[in-house]
């Protein structure tokens, strides 16, 4: 199994960007290991057969028409803004 040295957490917490005291590196080393071990175990597994799933349920997203509408809040939107003329937002000239 591997294991992971501190020079190695050392490098893994920079690359990271996250600030690991010097004291404890040696915990983080370990878990590193730890996780790395893991894999290694599920690595073992045979999976010869085995389809892939992304759930654990087997159900479909709920589905919904895809249709296309204006969406039907115009005033409500144009509400919001500081100066609306004509159904749309008004905005100062800034190009001459």
């Amino acid at each position: 199994m591997s294991t992971i040295d501190l020079e190695t957490a050392r490098r893994v917490a920079k690359l990271a960007r996250i600030a690991v005291p010097e004291e404890n590196l040696p915990a983080l080393a370990g878990e590193l290991s730890n996780i790395i071990n893991f894999m290694e175990q599920l690595n073992e597994v045979n999976v010869d057969g085995v389809e892939p799933m992304t759930s654990v349920t087997p159900m479909r997203l709920k589905r919904r028409q895809d249709g296309v509408t204006d969406g039907n809040m115009q005033a409500k939107i144009l509400s919001n803004a500081p100066d609306a003329r004509e159904g749309f937002f008004a905005v100062p000239k800034v190009v001459e």
